[in-house]
């Protein structure tokens, strides 16, 4: 009798035991299987322009998590309805939803409806694998319980919309909402969380794109669930179920104009800040970049068209990048005419810069020194340098030239003279402080003869230390780079020195106007102004070939260099036409973005440079004598005076076999000598004076006057 009172006894307490032991042994194994670092989940990061539009999103897989506040309570209740109508009710799992499930099934004669709850489809995409086997179910029971446990039922939730795969490449639902309608998910009407909520059963049979009937046959039924449940009531169900779906594909930019501009983007990321291009990808950031989308849509499409590029067939390449003045952000880059992502990105790329690099290494250290002046003669000779012996393009030579004038028309001889007048190891510190750390000592240059070269990026970073008032800061491609949550984990922060005086610089700026206006830069249009540099170097295996071709400049608002030429240049590979193509180019660049016309502004407390003179040769002028009224003999000159009104005139004079300057005349074409002897042997001479260079052009020979009219 006894032994029977226990059996009861000793079972139920043997029940309770083991249902206690696989209760503890189910929060231990759940926490041991749950990695919690699998719930933060893959976020895309973004890339922003200058007005904080959204260009590029960069991801491994293209989602953007939301915190379940941001999701409306249609859109919760489509997924809940659909998927899980007790998920507030039960702690994980649903014994009453799986017993319903199995009995729709017999009675459908094949599954028709799950008995997983949400809990343990998170539990099963993100710790699982999804075989089919008795082990892994038990494994999927084990953690949903201990999520519940560990997390509120929003969380939870939460957490399952954030990791759910709609299809056509897009996870989560704010990424959903995007790709699908082109709208936040905070926007989302009942109807189209009633699409999405059909989606992660079968991402591909109710896609809305690829069959929209089927989608829209999925949303009405879900719609009707959330009817039943009492989300919504019949005039709602009826009203979202007679609505269109409602699409808005946001497909995934193909913008092939941006690409050499983005990998340059992650680059700076990866260089400066440390953030790999694998964290980018997964860890929902956004970056804020200085681009100007006008101007690289322009330079990508100009870039394109072979009108410019003057090579032997259709492969010469070129590249281009612009930077903002005032703060040094690139706004604009092309890497290639075919530029692909991730790969040779030209605007980095080093190459010969020629005569570009005479402003840089030369005159601009040269004016900096005060070892000259804009208009200080400079040898305009073919002369030796211990065997190097430098030619002037064109074979020609003045003896002596004006520096602007050197610089105007590109003379090679002046620009070698001059820095081995200032010397190699005085240009050379100048040179690394405009970001260019080269090992060349010859005074090869002066001519941009480098044996690594120097970049478009180097080059234009270097050239808007001329507007920039004298100082370099390195152009940047990243403003600043915020979390996932808003908070600013970077900025750029300038870091400017002074490498020109505003003197010097401002000298500059009116020289290199001058050589756009009138010298080997006036190819092309542009209403505004542009200081600028051409340049090229020689391809010696063919005559008349050229390698690069080169022009580098400024605006008063952006500085840019574009480059053209051949990867690898040989006997078919070479440029038939010189640095007048980039010139153009890069001024119809200007034109065709949103730049406008713009004027230089001297800064204050600088001298400004005044245009250059240009003297006429004078081939004759009139000698003659008259008499006054008085009776007095004057001896008149007359000679066609220059167009320049700031030419002056010396007056010479030649009597019994000696010459000497009597006088310098300004702004007039005639000149009285009184007190004359008509019975002298007297000649005179008139030359043109430039005081500018101090330098006399070419004058009249000595003529003697003739006896005419006072009046004449």
């Amino acid at each position: 009798m006894k032994k029977r009172f226990f059996i009861p006894i000793i079972i139920a307490a043997t029940i309770v035991l083991l249902s206690l032991l696989a209760y503890i042994t189910i929060l231990f194994l759940g926490d041991y299987v749950i990695d919690e670092k699998k719930l933060i989940f893959n976020a895309s990061s973004k890339i922003v322009d200058q007005n904080g539009e959204e260009i590029a999103s960069l991801y491994s897989e293209n989602r953007r998590p939301v915190s379940i506040d941001e999701v409306p309570d249609d859109v919760k209740n489509a997924f809940i309805a659909v998927e899980d109508r007790r998920f507030y009710e039960h702690h994980g799992i649903d014994l009453k939803s799986v017993s319903r499930a199995v009995y729709r099934d017999i009675l459908a004669g094949g599954k028709v409806e799950g008995g997983s709850t949400i809990t343990q489809q998170l539990a099963k995409n993100i710790f699982l694998t999804h075989d089919k086997t008795f082990l892994r179910k038990t494994k999927e029971v084990i953690i949903a319980i201990n999520l519940e446990r560990d997390y509120s039922k929003d969380k939870l939730l939460e957490m399952y919309l954030n990791q759910l795969y709609f299809g056509h490449g897009v996870y989560g639902i704010q990424a959903a909402a995007n790709y699908f309608f082109n709208k936040d998910v905070k926007d989302l009407t009942v109807s189209e969380g009633a699409v999405l909520a059909s989606l992660p059963k079968a991402p591909t049979t109710y896609s809305p794109i690829l069959h929209p009937d089927k989608s829209r046959e999925r949303r009405n039924v879900i719609l009707g669930m959330m009817n039943e449940q009492g989300y919504i009531s019949s005039k709602e169900t009826v009203r979202a179920q007679g609505s269109t779906l409602g699409l808005h594909v946001k497909e995934k930019s193909k913008n092939p104009w941006l690409d050499s501009y983005i990998d340059l983007v992650i680059k700076e990321a990866d260089d400066r800040y440390s953030i790999s291009s694998d964290q980018l990808l997964r860890g929902g950031y956004t970056i804020s970049v200085p681009l100007d989308v006008s101007m690289q849509k322009a330079a990508y499409i100009l870039m394109k068209e072979d009108g410019y590029f003057p090579g032997t067939d259709h492969h010469a390449e070129g590249s281009a990048v612009f930077i903002d003045n005032k703060t040094g952000g690139v706004i604009a880059a092309v890497g290639g005419r075919n530029y692909v992502s991730k790969g040779y990105n030209r605007a980095t790329a080093a190459r010969q810069p020629g005569s570009t690099f005479k402003p840089l290494a030369v005159y601009g250290p040269a004016l900096e020194e005060k070892l000259f002046k804009p208009y200080s003669l400079l040898e305009d000779k073919q002369l030796s340098y211990g065997g190097y012996s430098p030619k002037n393009y064109d074979g020609q030579y003045q003896g002596k030239v004006s520096m602007v004038d050197a610089l105007t028309y590109s003379k090679n001889a002046p620009a070698v003279w001059t820095l081995n007048e200032v010397g190699v190891e005085t240009v050379k510190p100048y040179v690394s402080r405009l970001g260019m750390n080269i090992p060349d000592e010859g005074l090869a240059l002066a001519l941009g003869g480098l044996k690594k070269g120097v970049s478009p990026l180097q080059l234009a970073g270097a050239y808007r230390t001329f507007p920039n008032s004298g100082e370099y800061d390195e152009p940047y491609f990243i403003n600043k780079i915020a979390d996932e949550n808003g908070n600013v984990l970077y900025r750029h922060k300038e870091i400017p020195e002074k490498v020109f005086s505003k003197q010097t610089s401002w000298y500059m700026t009116r020289m290199l106007q001058e050589v756009v206006r009138s010298g080997t830069a006036k190819s092309g249009e542009f209403s505004g102004e542009i200081a600028g540099k051409t340049g090229s170097t020689t391809f010696t295996g063919i005559e008349g070939g050229t390698k690069d071709a080169w022009f580098a400049g400024y605006t008063p608002d952006v500085t840019g260099a574009v480059w053209m030429g051949y990867d690898k240049t040989d006997a078919k590979h070479y440029l038939k036409g010189g640095s007048s193509y980039p010139t153009r180019l890069y001024k119809d660049i200007l034109r065709r973005s949103n730049q406008k016309p713009n004027t230089f502004e001297k800064p204050e407390g600088v001298k400004d440079l005044d245009s250059p003179i240009h003297l006429e040769d004078l081939e004759s002028a009139e000698a003659g004598y008259s008499f006054t009224p008085m009776g007095l003999i004057t001896v008149t000159l007359k000679w066609h005076e220059q167009e320049d009104k700031r030419a002056e005139y010396r007056i010479y004079e030649r009597k019994n076999g000696k010459e000497k300057l009597i006088d310098t005349v300004k702004g007039k074409g005639s000149y009285e000598i009184p007190y004359s002897n008509i019975f002298s042997d007297a000649a005179y001479r008139i030359v043109p004076y430039n005081p500018q260079t101090k330098a006399e052009g070419k004058g009249t020979d000595f003529i003697e006057p003739k006896v005419f009219p006072s009046d004449h």
